[in-house]
C-alpha cells in the first residue's frame, strides 16, 4: 500500500559488516585508533589475520574497545604450542568480557616451508590442537569460542563437531550454499555458531582499476593447491587449470589475466559504493552471518581503504 503524502518512511535497516584489520609496523597505535572509530561507526566486528601478529592485536583490542566483537581470522596452529595459545586466548577472553573468538587454521605449505614448520595431516592436526587447547581450561581459565578456518567439506563438517564456528577466506559466494550444506542443521540455524567469510573489497567507480587491485592481492592465493581445488569444486575449473599450466610453465606473469571477471565477481567485492553495498547484502543472503570485508584501495594503503569503507555508509 502506498504511503500517504508527507508520511514519514522509516529507513531500511542496514547491517554493517565486520572488518579485517592488520597491525602494520609503524602504524599500530593508529590501527587501534581506527579500531575504536570503526566501533563508533557501528561496524559489527574486527578480525585479525596472522600478518602483524593478529593475536597480539586482539590483546590490544580487548582493552582498546568496549563492545565490538573481534577475533583472529586466522591464527596458524603450528607457530605456537597449544598451551601457550590457550593461555593467551584465555587472557583475551577474560579481559574482553567474552567478545573474542579464537579463529585457527592450518595455513599453507609455502608458509610452513618458509618458517621451517612440520605440518601433518590437516584434519588430524586441527583436531589434536583443539583438544589440547580445550584441555588447558582448568589451568588457564575460561576459553573463547574456537572457529576453524575452512574451505572444503571435511573441515566444514569438523568445525561443527569440535568448534563453535567456521570461517572462509576468499570463499565463492556462488558456492556458499553448497559449502554450508555440510554443516548440520542445528549449526546452520544457531545464531551463536559463527559462519564467516573474509572477502577482499575495493571501492571505486572505476571497476577495472578495482579489479586490478584484487588480481594483484590474490595472485599468490590462486597458486596454492588447496585454494585451486576449492575453486575447481566451486565451478572455476577453467581458470584454475589455466593458472596451474602457467605456474608449471614458469609464466607467472600471465596469472592476473587468467583470473576471470566471472571468478572475481564471486570471490571479491569491487566497484561503485552501491555495487559494494549490494554485494555485502548478497553475502548475508547467501547464509554468512559474519561478513568480514578486507579493504584495499586504488588510492592508497590500509588506512585509506578503511576510510573509504566508513564513507560507504554515509
Amino acid at each position: 500500500m502506498a504511503s500517504a503524502p508527507g508520511a514519514f518512511i522509516l529507513p531500511q535497516m542496514i547491517t554493517k559488516p565486520a572488518v579485517g584489520l592488520i597491525a602494520v609496523a609503524g602504524r599500530r597505535r593508529a590501527t587501534l585508533e581506527m579500531a575504536k572509530r570503526l566501533e563508533r561507526e557501528g561496524f559489527t566486528g574486527l578480525y585479525c589475520p596472522s600478518p602483524g601478529d593478529g593475536l597480539a592485536l586482539c590483546e590490544a583490542l580487548a582493552l582498546s574497545t568496549r563492545e565490538i566483537a573481534f577475533g583472529t581470522s586466522i591464527a596458524n596452529i603450528y607457530t605456537r604450542h597449544p598451551f601457550e595459545y590457550a593461555q593467551t586466548a584465555a587472557v583475551i577472553h577474560e579481559l574482553s568480557g567474552g567478545r573474542f573468538k579464537f579463529g585457527v587454521g592450518v595455513s599453507h605449505s609455502p608458509i610452513h616451508e618458509r618458517l621451517g614448520l612440520q605440518a601433518g595431516r590437516p584434519l588430524d592436526d586441527i583436531r589434536k590442537f583443539v583438544g589440547e587447547v580445550t584441555a588447558a581450561a582448568p589451568q588457564v581459565g575460561g576459553l573463547p569460542p574456537i572457529v576453524l578456518a575452512t574451505l572444503r567439506r571435511r573441515m566444514v563438517e569438523l568445525s561443527a563437531e569440535i568448534a563453535q564456528g567456521a570461517v572462509w577466506a576468499n570463499g565463492a559466494r556462488s558456492h556458499m550454499a553448497a559449502s554450508l550444506a555440510h554443516l548440520p542443521a542445528p549449526a546452520r540455524s544457531n545464531p551463536a555458531f559463527f559462519i564467516g567469510n573474509m572477502v577482499p573489497t575495493c571501492i571505486d567507480t572505476d571497476k577495472s582499476a578495482a579489479a586490478a587491485v584484487h588480481r594483484r592481492t590474490l595472485a599468490s592465493y590462486v597458486k596454492l593447491p588447496n585454494y585451486q581445488n576449492y575453486w575447481i569444486e566451486a565451478g572455476f575449473e577453467e581458470e584454475m587449470e589455466a593458472i596451474r599450466k602457467a605456474v608449471a610453465a614458469g609464466d607467472e606473469a600471465k596469472i592476473p589475466s587468467l583470473m576471470s571477471d566471472r571468478w572475481l565477481s564471486q570471490v571479491t567485492l569491487y566497484g561503485s559504493p552501491s555495487e559494494v553495498r549490494e554485494g555485502i547484502e548478497a553475502w548475508y543472503a547467501a547464509g554468512v552471518n559474519t561478513l568480514i570485508v578486507v579493504p584495499s584501495s586504488t588510492r592508497g594503503g590500509q588506512m585509506v581503504a578503511l576510510q573509504e569503507l566508513i564513507d560507504l555508509y554515509r
